[in-house]
Order: structure tokens, then C-alpha cells, then sequence
């Protein structure tokens, strides 16, 4: 299952984010994948934070102007091109 946590850079519910994986994490198992937007703030950066926390597999779609990283989804061809 393919969950999407993409939100306001403004976002600080931590705890909601939190206990949304959790549960996530219960009812689907291993089978379970969140997407987010990469983002350095707000709701991606507490997605990320928790997924891999709880031991969730967690892929990024970061913007083609920025570098690859280790959880990023496209290919390194994608990555590092001008803004």
C-alpha cells in the first residue's frame, strides 16, 4: 500500500503525523510505502522523520533541481538540472 504524505511547510502537528504512520504501519505491515515531497520543513519533513523511524520504506520525489539522495524515487539522470 501507497500512502502520500504531502503537506503545508508551515505544518507543526507533529503527534497527528505520528500517530497516522503508527496505524499505518499496524494495518498494513511491510507492505506499506509513504511518498512525500522531500521538503526540508513542514509535513515532509515529519513524514520522513517517522517513517523511517518505524521502520516504514520511504520514497521522496525531491525537485529535479536538487541532488539525488538515498531515498529519492527518480533516476539520478532526473536530478541536478538548472532551476
Amino acid at each position: 500500500m501507497k500512502v502520500a504524505i504531502i503537506g503545508s511547510r508551515e505544518y507543526q502537528n507533529i503527534r497527528k503525523i505520528k500517530e497516522t504512520l503508527f496505524q499505518l504501519k499496524q494495518k498494513f505491515g511491510d507492505t506499506l510505502i509513504i511518498i512525500s515531497g522531500g521538503a526540508k520543513d513542514g509535513a515532509d519533513k515529519f513524514a520522513r522523520k517517522y517513517a523511517l523511524e518505524f521502520g516504514i520504506r520511504y520514497r521522496e520525489f525531491n525537485p529535479a533541481h536538487t541532488i539525488k539522495n538515498l531515498y529519492s524515487a527518480m533516476s539520478k539522470t532526473y536530478y541536478e538540472r538548472p532551476y
